[in-house]
């Protein structure tokens, strides 16, 4: 996930219309994060492709385990006694690769303020064209 990412949300030539169900794969907290999320991609925004479905699944599992090592956290502690002494506890590593993840994949879907910014700044862009007597047609 390294480079340049695209300035926009292109919708594609496939857009999702209705609500799919989550996939079967998703946990408790991911399902209830895909009824959360998929509204708002295919409704509100209309950004959301069967292309983007995969990622879109991905995000929820990131997001299910986060909600899943934090649930292990609070019941465990962070941290555990080795015969060496204290240890971080393995589920500390785990919430914070998902939560990278999540961050990663939702910035993907347009779900951080910073992709939203970057697509409203494209929209403007574009109209902004319409008035610009320099355009080449």
């Amino acid at each position: 996930m390294r480079g340049r990412r695209p300035a926009t949300i292109t919708i594609g030539s496939s857009p999702v219309t209705c609500l799919p169900k989550p996939p079967a794969f998703l946990a408790k907290d991911g399902k209830a994060e895909w009824r959360r999320v998929a509204p708002i991609l295919i409704e509100e925004r209309k950004t959301l492709t069967v292309a983007d479905l995969a990622t879109l699944a991905s995000y929820c599992v990131a997001v299910g385990t986060v909600a899943e090592s934090s649930r292990t956290i609070a019941r465990e502690g962070m941290t555990f006694m080795s015969t060496t002494g204290p240890k971080k506890h393995p589920a500390v590593a785990i919430r914070n690769d998902a939560m990278t993840q999540a961050r990663l994949l939702a910035g993907e879907l347009g779900l951080t303020p910073v992709a939203r910014s970057r697509a409203a700044v494209r929209e403007d862009a574009e109209n902004d064209d319409a008035d610009n007597p320099l355009k080449v047609p």
